[in-house]
């Protein structure tokens, strides 16, 4: 799907979708996601503190994409994980499938439209405790396959998201608010990552509208 067509295809109704061809399937997630009561207890847990600095901050101290036992890296195995009729070529590379972008409800045919977005931030999880973590550590909260950390999402939506915490950015799909404060509580509280009070009190927000 080429940019131009974009603001075209949002425009259209269900049936127009199918009528162009175009597959619409109800979007995966990713594993480990608690539900809203798991996840409300979790929240209750996690440490309220202030954010940390950005000092010290680098992408690269957060090895990503990496290669699995698959020979698939990371980022192709949540597209494989995400996508509808996936089909992959020997590098793994999708060479067909959609993908429904539960941020804003969005379709795409194209890899290239998706961004596995790191539901907490790499630089958000540095300042809330990631700097004193191993390049290891490091390594395996950005690779994590097993949690409710990475998700194919729209990449223009992921790039408005940047390193926001929810206090500051939540999907422009409010119906996926519920889930996305879950993962992003999951996730915190798997990694023993803290919170600020105004964090605490967003995920509050989304998880009393569930």
């Amino acid at each position: 799907m080429t940019r131009s067509l974009r603001t075209t295809l949002a425009a259209l109704p269900l049936a127009g979708l199918i009528g162009l061809g175009l597959a619409v399937p109800a979007g995966a997630e990713p594993p480990g996601i608690p539900d809203p009561a798991t996840a409300q207890t979790q929240l209750g847990e996690l440490t309220v503190a202030a954010e940390g600095s950005m000092d010290g901050y680098d992408r690269e101290k957060f090895p990503h994409w990496n290669e699995g036992s698959d020979g698939c890296s990371t980022r192709e195995s949540v597209l494989k994980r995400d996508g509808d009729g996936v089909e992959v070529g020997s590098d793994c590379y999708p060479t067909s499938g959609s993908w429904v972008s539960p941020y804003d409800g969005e379709t795409w045919t194209q890899p290239s439209d998706l961004d596995i977005d790191h539901v907490v931030p790499l630089a958000a999880a540095w300042r809330s405790g990631a700097a004193e973590w191993t390049q290891e550590q490091r390594q395996a909260f950005a690779n994590d396959l097993e949690g409710p950390q990475l998700i194919a999402v729209t990449d223009n939506v992921n790039q408005e998201k940047g390193d926001q915490t929810p206090d500051a950015w939540m999907p422009p799909s409010t119906d996926y608010h519920c889930t996305y404060a879950s993962m992003w509580v999951g996730t915190k509280h798997k990694y023993q990552l803290t919170v600020t009070e105004a964090e605490k009190g967003a995920l509050q927000t989304a998880l009393d509208g569930c």
